[in-house]
């Protein structure tokens, strides 16, 4: 089985910290590649995986600002459908872009939908629904209007992070610094808690930062350690005692939940999106609804079990589980083809 891995390229895959699509595709890659799959990695030319590298655009748009995104989104997109011939399937983690080039070559595609940036992007998807093969990373975030073979839900690599049994007594927010990932309520929890609260994620939406983030920072209650690689990101999630994910959207999933229960840490979330089919309330963190509610919960954190945290993600959420579940839909998929040829 030949695969063609398209990654997006505002990152490098895997990334050095920031760039969760990355991050699963590399994963993805690897592990496929484990399983004696032999696939061609396309993905910026400093990017590092396991299986074949194949690159148009040298580095990761996000880090080299001389870089137009379009321009070689667009290079680096038709770089993989002029060489699909050489591929027995494409598996597009590259957004609704790609999804015009289908029609246009007979190897199949499947795509993998990482949510919808908005509802103005899904005409896209509809018009290629049947020629695509579709993979929604949770049930919470399948469109009625489209047809799925599988939903997936993303796995980390176990191996990457360290039980806690013994944390601090401080809480962290891991993510992106904008208002759909509430950082502001995060402050308001951990304030109203009186507990220490780190802040560890790239800045996106910089007036919220100004505005609803660094009027609080100081070196004692509240701190912002800026976006952290594996190693220091391992070392944050173990030792915090909760992870505050406050989501203001309906998040199509959120691998820091599972990287923080991997590592004991429960989380504290609202419940939109996806977070009920991550969290199992009272066991491995706790699904509220609103600041207040998290204010009134939080001392239950200390009654979950931070092995069953670490459990929960050995049983559900690793990299290899994800990779034998695509395995099958390509496999699927391929068969259906063979099927249609004879």
């Amino acid at each position: 089985m030949r695969i063609a891995m398209l990654s997006p390229v505002a990152w490098r895959t895997p990334p050095r910290h920031y760039g969760p699509w990355e991050s699963v595709v590399s994963l993805l890659t690897d592990n496929l590649v484990a399983e004696g799959i032999e696939v061609t990695l396309f993905a910026t030319g400093d990017s590092e995986t396991t299986g074949k590298l194949h690159a148009i655009c040298p580095r990761g748009y996000e880090e080299d600002a001389s870089i137009i995104p379009k321009v070689w989104e667009c290079l680096h997109i038709s770089e993989v459908f002029e060489r699909a011939a050489e591929f027995d399937l494409i598996h597009n983690h590259f957004d609704f872009l790609p999804l015009s080039y289908a029609s246009l070559v007979d190897t199949p595609v499947v795509a993998t939908i990482h949510g919808f940036s908005s509802p103005g992007i899904l005409p896209v998807y509809k018009k290629y629904n049947g020629t695509v093969s579709y993979v929604a990373i949770s049930a919470a975030d399948r469109s009625p209007e489209l047809d799925y073979v599988k939903t997936i839900h993303h796995g980390i690599d176990i191996r990457q992070f360290d039980f806690q049994p013994e944390p601090d007594d401080h809480l962290l927010f891991f993510g992106r610094i904008h208002p759909d990932k509430g950082t502001r309520e995060a402050i308001e929890i951990a304030k109203a808690c009186r507990k220490k609260l780190i802040l560890a994620g790239i800045i996106q939406d910089e007036g919220y930062y100004r505005q609803h983030v660094e009027p609080f920072l100081n070196k004692s209650d509240v701190v912002y350690v800026g976006s952290v690689g594996p190693t220091e990101r391992n070392r944050l999630l173990g030792n915090a005692c909760a992870l505050l994910h406050p989501i203001r959207f309906h998040e199509p999933f959120g691998l820091s939940i599972i990287e923080a229960m991997a590592c004991g840490t429960p989380v504290i979330a609202f419940n939109k999106g996806s977070m009920s089919e991550l969290i199992e309330d009272g066991e491995n963190g706790l699904l509220v609804n609103t600041v207040d509610e998290a204010i009134d919960r939080i001392a239950q954190i200390r009654d979950i079990d931070r092995a069953s945290c670490r459990r929960h993600v050995e049983r559900n959420f690793t990299v290899e589980r994800m990779a034998k579940e695509y395995i099958q839909v390509y496999e699927t998929i391929l068969a259906k083809k063979r099927q249609q040829e004879s």
